[in-house]
């Protein structure tokens, strides 16, 4: 192997029985061709051959950007429907203290469905686990229909105002929450479904995207808290 030497404007470069001549960078352009042993390497299909790697390589790199773009954008909404569900969920926890009150007032010896709503609240309040909320959440529910299965032995309680509305607004609240949850099911169906499809699984796992669970309400508290007077 011998060190590239200068002649007549060119680098010879020479190794192993082969000799290159590498023009000036300026001069590059002006020439058709290089040699290097017995090979002629055309000017031609190197730039030709630059071009196709450069345009794979800025497709790919924007397949890159606006695949992780998507799972982020699919990742927020999932969470926000996951925030609007916890609002709803929220509005539940601060009415049912007023309408315990209210129910004391008319059925102080029903302390036992009280304690029962009481404590599922604060079951429900204090879960973390998505799965340990959703079966506090549905625990909730169902304590929910024996308060108000109470007030039909109360006349009193079924005419007063206040209960009434409190009971618009709680039925109310249900409903929403219901809604908030199949919205939330169908951002989270979408993002899943682009985590674990071919090629966005790819990027998925690079960055670390995971499947979130779904809300599956159980089939007795599908429906929301019916109230007859």
């Amino acid at each position: 192997r011998k060190a590239p030497r200068w002649v007549a404007g060119e680098w010879i470069w020479a190794a192993w029985g082969w000799e290159c001549s590498f023009p000036l960078l300026f001069r590059v352009w002006q020439r058709p061709a290089f040699r290097c042993g017995f090979l002629i390497i055309d000017r031609g299909g190197i730039i030709a051959t630059m071009t196709y790697i450069l345009i794979a390589v800025v497709v790919v790199a924007a397949w890159l950007i606006l695949d992780y773009n998507k799972l982020v954008r699919l990742r927020v909404r999932a969470k926000e429907a996951a925030s609007d569900i916890e609002v709803q969920q929220k509005r539940r926890y601060d009415l049912i203290p007023n309408v315990i009150e209210t129910v004391k007032g008319y059925a102080k010896h029903e302390e036992g469905v009280f304690t029962k709503v009481t404590e599922a609240r604060s079951r429900a309040m204090s879960a973390t686990n998505p799965k340990e909320k959703l079966a506090a959440e549905n625990m909730l529910s169902n304590t929910l229909k024996s308060l108000f299965a109470v007030s039909e032995s109360y006349p009193e309680l079924k005419a007063n105002v206040n209960f009434l509305e409190l009971q618009r607004e709680l039925a109310d609240t249900e409903n929403k929450i219901q809604a908030a949850r199949r919205f939330s099911n169908t951002n989270v169906r979408d993002l899943n479904t682009a985590i674990e499809t071919f090629p966005t699984n790819i990027m998925a796992k690079m960055f670390g995207f995971t499947a979130l669970p779904f809300y599956d309400a159980e089939e007795e508290t599908e429906k929301p808290v019916q109230v007859k007077f």
